[in-house]
């Protein structure tokens, strides 16, 4: 078990390891608990800037996927504690936003499919 992150020119390269990063996290490639590189030791491993990792990292801590423990390093997170609270309190937004509009549950849920194909490219 390794981190492993290929950038190419599909998208920004902070993008390309906060997804890989996240994938990895969330199918148990990295389990819980598993150290990642310091910001600047990936950095130089793939040829990026400090900040583009810095940012991904940023990004990822706030979706609940690593932490930092300060000097000890950055880590995977628990599964999701925060990220599924994250994604819960989109969910009732969407809710009431759909209510609003006045779509039925089978538009919205419809609705909800289509943009996860997308995000996903399914």
């Amino acid at each position: 078990m390794s981190l492993k992150i290929r950038i190419d020119d599909s998208a920004p390269p902070y993008e390309q390891v906060r997804a890989q990063i996240s994938e990895q996290a969330r199918s148990g490639v990295l389990p819980v608990g598993y150290r990642l590189p310091t910001v600047r030791g990936l950095a130089e491993s793939l040829g990026l800037a400090v900040n583009t990792v810095a940012k991904a990292y940023r990004a990822l801590e706030g979706d609940g996927v690593i932490e930092t423990r300060g000097r000890n390093g950055t880590f995977v997170a628990a599964a999701g504690s925060a990220a599924v609270r994250e994604a819960s309190l989109a969910a009732q937004a969407y809710v009431e936003r759909v209510r609003r509009l006045g779509l039925a549950e089978p538009d919205a849920l419809a609705a909800v499919r289509d943009a996860l194909r997308a995000a996903y490219g399914e």
